[in-house]
């Protein structure tokens, strides 16, 4: 089957049922399978330390109560003998060794010798064979009894026995059979498994249904989005995450809408200034063909400024392509800002003087920057003709420029109706217009602020807009000043 294909609720059950089950394992494996080996491991642990005690306590005088409480409180039997197996003075708990005990103890300090000093081994008895008990039932065989035997070297520092050779701590301990206690665990978790496993699949359905069902209803939402219903809205809750992500698509989902507004808008809007020239190029060229002998400069020349203005249109719709295709791409030079705002000045005003603009730039200093030259020129000339066609009944602009904390200034101010503190955030999208009412320019195509945004950003500079309804605006931007 297929992962990708399975519906998340149904991926998010199969992931925790499966995580129920892993540990269902290994907690067989460690309660069944390695609890011998566990209960072996830790009783040569006990045991090891044990020895340690009785070795750093050899030199006392309690060492025969020490020895003794050890042996009764862990069920050990010690015994402390020379290199030969016999036990030393003063310290043997065991019953009087025969020679046996002798022989076995010699043969498992020898083992130990020949060890690095230590050894521990397990002995299994016999098992006794069954007898018929009373010629009826035969005897239940009792399972074997292992013992643990561990032997551990240490050197007599001298002074307490008479030999005053190294000595051997053997401690014996019985290996309590675990297999009753397997048994029991192994029935026990039957039991634990069917209930864990039961709940597991009843508690995994629930964590899947309920983080599952609030992203099914956003994939649902975003899908109805995608078809172009941008009313619609998120409402995934139960987790943080999943509430971020229907504010983040909510939000998404108003600038779309914001977003295909703009689009019908510009559709609207460049449409109008297409058609608006057109319609007057037709006129004057089929008025011409009509009446070819009252041809006058003044219709011509009109048919040349509606073709210059149909240019600069289709020509700012390529440039804001062109600047988002092309962001990271600058021709970095270093020019005179003051001189090249200045020659724009001289040109524009010169153009419009006979419409009576005033254009003033007042500056105090010759400032130079690091910048592309012709974006920086196309930038600053879109605030100009913005200012132009929104400077009212006063027809004059003024240009600022202004040094500080190593940063300059340009400003460009206007005293025209100036722009409502709603549509303030809205000035930079292209071709918005203030009261989304549209009017055909002086000059320009009305995508101006689309374009210096777009390349005031590429820049990194900063810029904004100060405006306030009835007294004009002053659109403005910074750049730094080369060290």
């Amino acid at each position: 089957m297929n992962l990708n294909k399975l519906r998340l609720k149904w991926k998010i059950f199969a992931f925790l049922l499966g995580f129920c089950v892993l540990l269902l394992i290994v907690l067989w494996l460690f309660q069944t399978v390695l609890l011998d080996a566990f209960y072996k491991k830790i009783k040569v642990t006990e045991i090891r330390r044990n020895a340690a005690v009785i070795i750093n306590s050899i030199e006392g005088e309690n060492i025969d109560k020490i020895i003794a409480d050890i042996s009764e409180n862990n069920n050990i039997t010690v015994n402390i003998t020379d290199l030969n197996g016999r036990s030393l003075q003063g310290m043997r708990i065991f019953p009087p060794e025969n020679r046996r005990r002798f022989e076995e103890n010699a043969a498992l300090i020898t083992k130990a010798r020949n060890n690095g000093g230590e050894i521990y081994e397990y002995i299994s008895p016999p098992v006794p064979e069954e007898r018929p008990r009373n010629n009826r039932t035969p005897n239940r065989r009792r399972p074997p009894i292992q013992s643990l035997i561990y032997v551990k070297m240490a050197n007599n520092s001298g002074g307490m026995f008479a030999s005053g050779e190294p000595y051997a701590v053997i401690i014996r301990a019985v290996i309590s059979p675990v297999n009753a206690t397997v048994t029991t665990l192994r029935y026990q978790l039957y039991y634990i498994s069917c209930i864990i496993l039961f709940l597991s699949v009843i508690l995994a359905f629930i964590i899947a249904r309920r983080v599952s069902k609030p992203i099914e209803e956003i994939s649902q939402s975003a899908m109805t989005l995608a078809n172009g219903n941008y009313d619609t809205r998120f409402t995934g809750k139960g987790f943080y995450e999943i509430s971020a992500l229907s504010d983040t698509l909510n939000t998404a989902a108003v600038e779309l809408s914001r977003v295909e507004s703009l689009r019908r808008e510009l559709l609207a809007n460049v449409s109008h200034d297409l058609r608006t020239p057109l319609s007057l190029i037709y006129s004057y060229a089929e008025m011409m063909r009509d009446f070819p002998d009252e041809i006058t400069p003044e219709q011509t020349q009109t048919i040349m400024d509606e073709t210059r203005r149909l240019t600069t249109l289709v020509n700012d719709i390529l440039d804001i392509s062109k600047l988002e295709n092309e962001m990271g791409k600058l021709n970095i030079t270093r020019f005179s800002l003051t001189q090249s705002i200045s020659e724009t000045v001289k040109i524009t005003e010169k153009l419009l003087k006979k419409e009576g603009y005033k254009i003033t730039f007042s500056h105090n200093a010759d400032v130079y920057i690091d910048a592309d030259k012709v974006k920086i020129d196309r930038a600053f000339y879109n605030l100009l003709i913005n200012a132009i066609n929104y400077s009212g009944d006063s027809r004059n602009i003024l240009v600022e420029q202004a040094i500080a904390n190593n940063r300059v200034r340009i400003s460009v101010i206007d005293y025209g109706e100036g722009i409502a503190e709603l549509d303030l955030p809205y000035i930079w999208d292209r071709y918005f217009k203030s009261g989304k009412s549209h009017k055909r320019a002086v000059t320009g195509s009305g995508l101006g602020l689309s374009i210096v945004k777009k390349i005031l950003d590429i820049h990194g500079a900063q810029y904004g807009v100060i405006s306030e309804s009835g007294k004009g605006s002053t659109f403005w931007f910074e750049l730094g000043l080369p060290d």
